[in-house]
C-alpha cells in the first residue's frame, strides 16, 4: 500500500473490514431480534445492561491488538521483517495470557457491576447469566482479534473475512437452535445466545489458526520456537496501552450512561438499546475507514510517504463521509421503521424515535473523527486518541447527561448529550491532524526491499 492509487488501496483494503463489520453487526441485530420479539423487553434490556461491561473486557485484548496492527504495518512498511517476526510471536504470549487474567476477573466481577450500575431487579438476574457465560468467549475473541490485526497489518484484509463470515453463519444459526431448544439442543433461553457465541469463536479461532499453519505467511505464529523478546513486549504495551486505557474509558462511560438511562426504567434501557444497535450500523463506515487508515498510515509512514498519508486522510473522509451519511439520512428519517425491527412496544419505539433523530442527525461527525484517530494510531501516537476519548465522553457526555436527564427530567437529555460529544470529538481529532504531529512515527524506515517480506499474493489488496 505504499505505491499505486490510494483511493483504490483504501477502498479495496476498508471494503473486506466494512464488510466483516456489517456481518458480525448483522448477527447482533438477529440475536437482539430473536431476544426482543421472543424473549420479551426485559431480556433485551438485560443484554443492554450486560454490553458495557463485555465490552471493557473485550476492549482491553482489542486495545492491545491494536498496538500490534500498527507495529507490523510500520515494520512492514519500512521492511524489517525481523522485528516483525518478534511482534507476531510477542503479541501471541502477551494476549494469550492477558485473555486468562481478564476472563477470571471478569467472572468474579461482573454481577456487582451489574448492582452497581442501578440494574433494574427484574432485569438482574438475567444479566448475571448472560454474561457470565458471554465471557467464556473472551480467550478466542482475543485470538481472533490479534490474527485479524496480525493479518491486516500486512494488507491481507479478505482472509480474515471469509473465516469471519463463517463464525457469524455459525453463530446464527446456533441461536434458535439454544434459545428454544431445537432439534434436540437443549432450551437455554436468553444464556443460549451467549453458549452460540461461545461456540461459534472457539471454532473460527481453532479454524483461522488451522489455517496459517496450512499456508504459512510472515504473520503465520511459531509456536515451537517462539521468537520472544522483552523489549517488542513493552513497546507492545507501550503503544497498546493508551488504546486499551481508551476502549476502557468508552466502555466505564458507558457503564455511567447506562446507569443514568436505568433511572427511567426497563422502556428507557429498550430503546437505548434498540438506538444503539442502529448506530452500530450507521457507525460502521466510519469504524472501518479509521481501522483501514491506521494500516494504510502505518505502512507509508514506515515507508516515509507523507503525501500519501495525507492523500489517505481526505479520500478517508470522502469515502467513510459518503456513507455514514447515507446512514444518517435513514436513522432521522425512518426511526419508527427501524425500531420495529426490535420491539412493537409503543412506549420504547417512541423513545428510541426520539433518539435517532437527536443522535443520528450528527453521525457524519464521527466519520471525520475516525478518520483523523486512524492517522494517530497508524502513527502510532495511541496516547492522543486516548486523549480524544477522555475529553469528549468525560469531559462532554457524561456531565452532560448527568445535567440535562435531570434538567429535562427525561432520559432525551442523554440523547442530547451523546450527540454534542461526537461534534466535540470531531473538533478535538481534527485538530491533531492539522498540527502535522503524526509525522513522528514510532518505526523508522530501513533501506530493504519490501517484495522481501512477503509477496502480493500472500498479503491480499496491498
Amino acid at each position: 500500500m505504499t505505491t499505486g492509487s490510494i483511493p483504490r488501496h483504501l477502498l479495496l483494503f476498508a471494503l473486506p473490514i466494512l464488510a466483516g463489520s456489517l456481518l458480525q453487526t448483522a448477527y447482533s441485530f438477529i440475536d437482539a431480534i430473536w431476544v426482543g420479539r421472543f424473549l420479551g423487553t426485559v431480556a433485551l434490556a438485560a443484554i443492554t445492561v450486560s454490553f458495557p461491561i463485555v465490552f471493557a473486557l473485550i476492549a482491553l485484548g482489542a486495545g492491545l491488538t491494536l498496538a500490534t496492527n500498527v507495529l507490523i504495518a510500520q515494520y512492514f512498511g519500512a521492511h524489517r521483517r525481523g522485528e516483525l517476526r518478534k511482534v507476531v510471536d510477542s503479541s501471541l504470549a502477551l494476549i494469550g495470557l492477558l485473555s486468562l487474567i481478564l476472563l477470571l476477573i471478569g467472572e468474579l466481577l461482573a454481577p456487582r457491576a451489574l448492582r452497581a450500575m442501578r440494574t433494574p431487579p427484574e432485569v438482574l438476574p438475567l444479566a448475571v447469566g448472560y454474561i457470565r457465560v458471554y465471557l467464556l468467549a473472551l480467550p478466542f475473541s482475543y485470538g481472533l482479534f490479534l490474527t485479524r490485526s496480525m493479518m491486516q497489518g500486512v494488507g491481507d484484509s479478505r482472509r480474515p473475512l471469509y473465516f469471519q463470515t463463517a463464525s457469524v453463519l455459525l453463530n446464527t444459526a446456533l441461536d434458535p437452535l439454544l434459545i428454544f431448544g431445537l432439534l434436540g439442543f437443549p432450551r437455554l433461553g436468553l444464556n443460549g445466545a451467549a453458549w452460540s457465541n461461545v461456540i461459534a469463536q472457539g471454532i473460527t479461532l481453532a479454524a483461522l489458526l488451522f489455517y496459517l499453519e496450512w499456508k504459512p505467511t510472515l504473520v503465520t505464529p511459531n509456536w515451537r520456537c517462539p521468537n520472544l523478546d522483552s523489549d517488542t513486549v513493552l513497546t507492545l504495551v507501550r503503544v497498546g496501552l493508551p488504546s486499551a486505557a481508551q476502549q476502557v474509558l468508552v466502555s466505564l462511560g458507558a457503564v455511567i450512561v447506562i446507569s443514568i438511562v436505568n433511572r427511567f426504567g426497563p422502556a428507557a434501557v429498550a430503546a437505548y438499546g434498540a438506538g444503539s444497535r442502529i448506530d452500530q450500523i450507521a457507525f460502521m463506515p466510519a469504524l472501518t475507514y479509521g481501522l483501514a487508515i491506521s494500516t494504510v498510515a502505518g505502512q507509508n509512514l514506515g515507508a516515509g510517504a507523507f503525501h500519501r498519508v495525507r492523500l489517505a486522510f481526505r479520500w478517508g473522509v470522502v469515502q467513510s463521509g459518503s456513507l455514514t451519511l447515507m446512514g444518517s439520512v435513514l436513522a432521522v428519517a425512518t426511526p419508527q421503521t427501524l425500531l420495529r425491527i426490535f420491539t412493537t412496544d409503543p412506549e420504547v419505539i417512541a423513545l428510541g424515535t426520539l433518539y435517532l433523530r437527536i443522535v443520528g442527525g450528527l453521525y457524519i461527525f464521527l466519520a471525520v473523527m475516525f478518520i483523523a484517530n486512524g492517522i494517530a494510531n497508524g502513527a502510532g501516537h495511541t496516547l492522543v486518541t486516548a486523549g480524544i476519548t477522555v475529553m469528549s465522553l468525560w469531559v462532554v457526555r457524561v456531565p452532560l447527561a448527568l445535567f440535562l436527564s435531570r434538567e429535562l427530567g427525561s432520559v432525551v437529555g442523554v440523547w442530547y448529550a451523546i450527540g454534542l460529544s461526537f461534534v466535540i470529538g470531531m473538533l478535538l481529532a481534527l485538530g491533531y491532524y492539522l498540527s502535522g504531529r503524526w509525522q513522528h512515527p514510532i518505526v523508522r524506515r530501513s533501506p530493504l526491499n519490501t517484495s522481501s517480506l512477503l509477496h502480493e499474493d500472500e498479503t491480499g489488496d496491498s
